[in-house]
């Protein structure tokens, strides 16, 4: 007997046929995938991107007109915060997750003229903030104060003046900046910080930008912890302070559009024992949807004092009024009390009647 052997296209001596090749190819096409670092990154970074689409379309949600007073209302107390120990806050803050979406960095903003009139007033306003609130916090975290005051001053839920969003509710018995009413303001600050403070101040105020916490309206120490911070967008931790910003379309580039006033003034502060005594009402409350106290930089004149001068305010509100002498009222007092004082004119013989 002899065998032979064929080989073509009908020969079974490879012990495969057309099909199986195929499955097999298809097997280890699916390892190959499976296996494969750069297809389940591009997989994941596909993922991740649709998440991003989706959190970006949520936090450009309209936010209704009554949904804006709510958030102003809430956070119109920055202290107000669950009564936790240091260690309990940074707890809680620390499981509040921060944002996905990256910052967008806010519009530069340019103060020309800082060494005297309204630039000069702005520039102290501002200055005050950065020492008051962070003078010994990292650079990073000093510029990011400076930042949430000229955030707000574009924010139609703020005034919109340095000092309007510095002091407002100073003679309120909320203030926005806790150093305009707790006595901080009588201490004399450190030379060498508060120029720090004041180079941070001027650097933001000719266009300098913190991009760490973009349009960020807010911020709080990481040791208390704010019942409002789970309303806001939290963006980024510097130093001991986290920073949020308006959630929605309210925290967005559009939102901050007012203008600058270009009115600054420093406004009388009132002893707090008045403002409690005076107080009445929900001290919370939104009086308009406008938000801004116009009253401050409106009704009230700038600083220009002389740095010489000592003296004090007219007291307005005991009913003092400034009362200016005739000339000739003045020169005729004047020259009675010349007299008076070479001994011409003896006032007791005078007043004695003789």
């Amino acid at each position: 007997m002899s065998a032979t052997a064929s080989f073509g296209p009908g020969s079974r001596a490879t012990g495969y046929n057309n099909g199986t090749l195929t499955w097999l190819a298809a097997v280890l096409l699916v390892v190959s995938l499976l296996t494969s670092e750069t297809v389940w990154a591009q997989f994941l970074e596909l993922v991740d991107a649709e998440d991003n689409a989706y959190a970006e379309k949520e936090d450009a949600m309209e936010i209704s007109e009554r949904e804006k007073q709510s958030l102003i209302k809430l956070t119109a107390n920055p202290e107000a915060g669950l009564k936790l120990s240091p260690v309990e806050a940074t707890e809680r803050n620390e499981a509040l997750p921060f944002s996905d979406i990256l910052s967008t960095s806010a519009r530069p903003f340019q103060l020309l003229n800082q060494n005297d009139g309204t630039g000069a007033t702005a520039l102290r306003c501002l200055t005050q903030a950065v020492y008051y609130e962070a003078a010994f916090e990292p650079l990073q975290g000093r510029r990011a104060v400076a930042q949430v005051v000229l955030n707000r001053v574009r924010h139609p839920a703020y005034p919109n003046s340095v000092c309007g969003v510095v002091y407002q509710g100073v003679n309120r018995r909320v203030c926005q900046f806790s150093f305009t009413c707790d006595g901080s303001l009588s201490r004399r600050p450190n030379p060498a910080a508060w120029a720090e403070a004041e180079t941070v101040a001027r650097e933001a105020l000719n266009g300098r930008v913190e991009d760490r916490v973009g349009y960020a309206t807010h911020y709080h120490a990481n040791y208390v912890s704010p019942y409002w911070a789970p309303k806001l967008v939290k963006l980024a931790k510097i130093g001991a302070h986290i920073f949020y910003r308006w959630p929605g379309s309210w925290g967005q580039p559009k939102s901050f559009s007012d203008r600058y006033s270009a009115i600054e003034a420093i406004p009388a502060i009132l002893p707090r024992s008045l403002v409690r005594r005076g107080a009445s009402g929900d001290t919370t409350e939104v009086q308009s949807l406008n938000f801004a106290d116009e009253r401050l930089t409106r009704n009230l004149a700038a600083e220009s004092r002389a740095e010489t001068d000592v003296g004090g305010r007219l007291d307005m509100s005991k009913g003092w009024t400034a009362s200016i002498p005739e000339p000739e009222e003045t020169i005729r007092s004047a020259s009675m009390i010349a007299r008076q004082q070479s001994g011409e004119y003896d006032i007791e013989t005078k007043g004695g009647g003789s």
